[in-house]
């Protein structure tokens, strides 16, 4: 009991100091958390990816398409479960500082394939029956107060003119890693627009979504698909939904890898900060703790006054960061244009890992003082004025 007395007397003795210290350990934790959930943000689709889900594209680029003939061709392949396709449709709705994906999706089979996108059954139903139905995420829905049977007209640029879709469906996201903010309607409606304005681009599609059976038998699967169209007008690169999100990421790897970077060189920064100040106190108090040597105050007690200093700095500093994470997750996804980062949240992980971040750091930020204190000799430690 007198030794946890002694103990937050200490912390308590430089309130200035010891405050500076944590508002200093707070914001390296916050930058360090908030860097962390950019960076999930990044890998977001590539968490939420199937591991029974195939990816066909053109082989020399995403941005060519495929000949809407392939899909039965592909449904034959061995081990194929389901195939839909989808075709990036892009557009404008309201402005062009609006994001959100738009696609033109088989209506019969992509939610099959794609589960995750829980939908009402009678919306959905709804939805197939109407040409111009669109189903939206709920996101999409907060975001503008869109309702059932509200109107989005968006301006095509990929696919040119004014096209105007009903809110037939609002979709919610099966868990976290799910997109919640996704636009969908019938490439059907799409295709016979484009068969009578732009007939040298009809009957073609973007990708295909390929369902297996057995994850085990991707790679198996994927060269029978691609040897199909071998030396074809249009062949095909087919490949996991994990590896086909990671392509798109490959373009800001560097940027990724140094934001990752950072964000680890941060829980340095706070180990000096707490290291500073606990070398500094231990300095001013050397003639202290030559007097409790002298009483009789073992290694272990002393490293407890230390550390458990040290400690009570760091783990409050790196509570009150993680308290302010909160709004400012909030708040930087508010500042970036909307839809930016469809999935942007505060990870449990990161939480854990900013709390065990600040455990370690006030531990380790004791170790060069404790080491002086136990290698000081008590005549020297008496006669130190500092």
């Amino acid at each position: 009991m007198e030794l946890l007395r002694l103990l937050f007397r200490n912390a308590l003795r430089h309130k200035l100091r010891n405050l500076l210290t944590v508002i200093g350990v707070g914001i390296a934790v916050m930058a360090f958390a908030l860097l962390r959930t950019v960076v999930n943000a990044w890998y977001a689709g590539v968490e939420a990816s199937a591991a029974n889900r195939l990816i066909t594209r053109h082989a020399v680029s995403f941005v060519f398409p495929l000949p809407l003939a392939y899909r039965d061709r592909i449904a034959q392949v061995s081990g194929v479960d389901n195939v839909t396709y989808a075709t990036w449709f892009s557009g404008v709705y309201i402005d062009k500082n609006q994001f959100f994906g738009r696609l033109a999706v088989d209506s019969e089979t992509f939610f099959d394939v794609y589960p995750e996108f829980l939908i009402d059954k009678e919306q959905f139903e709804t939805f197939k029956r109407e040409r111009n139905a669109t189903v939206i995420g709920v996101d999409i829905a907060r975001r503008y107060n869109l309702k059932i049977g509200d109107i989005m007209t968006l301006e095509g640029d990929v696919y040119p003119g004014t096209w105007e879709f009903v809110v037939r469906g609002i979709y919610q996201p099966r868990d976290q890693s799910t997109d919640p903010a996704t636009m969908m309607f019938h490439y059907q409606y799409v295709e016979e627009r484009v068969r009578q304005e732009m007939p040298q681009r009809s009957g073609e599609v973007g990708w295909y979504i390929v369902r297996i059976r057995d994850p085990a038998n991707s790679a198996a699967v994927s060269e029978s698909i691609d040897r199909l169209f071998a030396n074809s007008r249009a062949e095909t690169k087919t490949e996991t939904e994990r590896a086909f999100q990671q392509n798109f990421l490959s373009s800001a790897s560097a940027v990724i890898t140094a934001m990752n970077i950072m964000s680890f060189l941060i829980i340095g920064i706070i180990l000096l900060v707490v290291a500073n100040t606990m070398v500094m106190s231990a300095r001013e108090r050397t003639h202290e703790y030559a007097v409790l040597k002298a009483l009789g105050f073992s290694g272990p007690q002393l490293f407890f006054l230390v550390a458990g200093e040290s400690m009570i700095i760091s783990i409050i500093g790196s509570a009150l960061g993680l308290l302010v994470t909160i709004p400012a997750v909030e708040g930087f996804q508010n500042a970036l244009p909307k839809g930016w980062f469809p999935i942007f949240h505060l990870n449990p992980e990161t939480i854990v890992l900013g709390g065990v971040a600040g455990f370690l750091v006030g531990l380790l930020a004791s170790l060069i003082p404790i080491r002086r204190i136990l290698s000081t000799r008590i005549v020297e430690g008496l006669r130190y004025v500092g």
